[in-house]
């Protein structure tokens, strides 16, 4: 799948379509401007190649085994983050579009607690069918009803609060912000940047650890992640403080292997408001 993914993928994406190649140069560009042109080419060109293994990666997820996410995706402190879980009733990991962030919905796979339920949270898409096709690959191993919609976030949160559900939470929080909404501003990989606060206050109303989970890639279709605690303590942080944290640490996740990050996306479309 891979010889599909450097022989059809990326030449269709990175010559033929050129798909966002203007918008991804320039983020990579600016992103590191203390490196030659040479260095962003190259930097450019291995991430479409990851992009493109990344599409027929989860197009093999859909009939992939237990054994064989297990084996894509190594989990090396499992035992933190079960301790994290139990102690505060829930743990919410906080992560970006690093690796194959879709590999990481198979975590539950890892635990040795069998009371510890994950979930994750999604935004709804537009098109129905590829809706449901993302929510059933997502589903396939961390169990049905495992998907949160964010909307549906709070009120599953306090049925789970209720019932004394031991979980962790998935929460993907390097999206662009919208305009209108607010945001925490704060400088990172050169630009002026938004991002959301949401996990943060999830993990102030309700005492929740809250995690980053560090990515990366060792070998092409292998991922590992460490799972860094932030704070078991979110009421009694200073209010930003881990949501300041989570961009520090992608940051530093980025820089170490800049080419597993997504560049495609258009992160920096919005400006920081004025009154911001």
């Amino acid at each position: 799948m891979y010889g599909i993914a450097d022989g059809l993928i990326y030449p269709l994406m990175f010559y033929v379509v050129r798909y966002r190649r203007a918008l991804s140069y320039k983020n990579i560009r600016a992103s590191f401007p203390d490196k030659s042109e040479k260095e962003i080419q190259t930097i450019q060109k291995q991430f479409y190649h990851h992009l493109a293994g990344v599409i027929v990666e989860i197009v093999h997820s859909y009939r992939a085994s237990k054994a064989q996410m297990q084996e894509y995706l190594v989990v090396d402190n499992v035992t933190d983050i079960e301790r994290w879980a139990e102690q505060n009733g829930g743990c919410i990991f906080m992560l970006g579009h690093m690796g194959n962030w879709e590999y990481t919905a198979d975590i539950q796979h890892h635990f040795t607690n069998p009371l510890i339920q994950h979930y994750n949270v999604y935004r709804q898409l537009k098109n129905t069918s590829a809706d449901a096709a993302m929510k059933q690959l997502r589903e396939k191993h961390s169990g049905v009803g495992s998907c949160i919609e964010k909307r549906s976030l709070l009120r599953k949160l306090v049925q789970i609060k209720q019932a004394q559900q031991l979980f962790t939470l998935g929460l993907i929080a390097d999206q662009k912000p919208s305009p209108g909404n607010d945001y925490y501003w704060t400088d990172f990989l050169h630009h002026d940047t938004g991002f959301l606060g949401g996990g943060e206050q999830i993990a102030r109303k309700f005492g929740y650890a809250v995690t980053y989970v560090h990515l990366t890639s060792p070998t092409r279709g292998h991922y590992k992640a460490h799972v860094e605690l932030i704070t078991d303590d979110p009421t009694h942080t200073e209010p930003t403080f881990i949501t300041e944290q989570f961009a520090r640490r992608l940051e530093q996740n980025i820089i170490e292997q800049p080419e597993i990050w997504l560049w495609t996306h258009n992160r920096w479309k919005w400006s920081r408001p004025n009154n911001k």
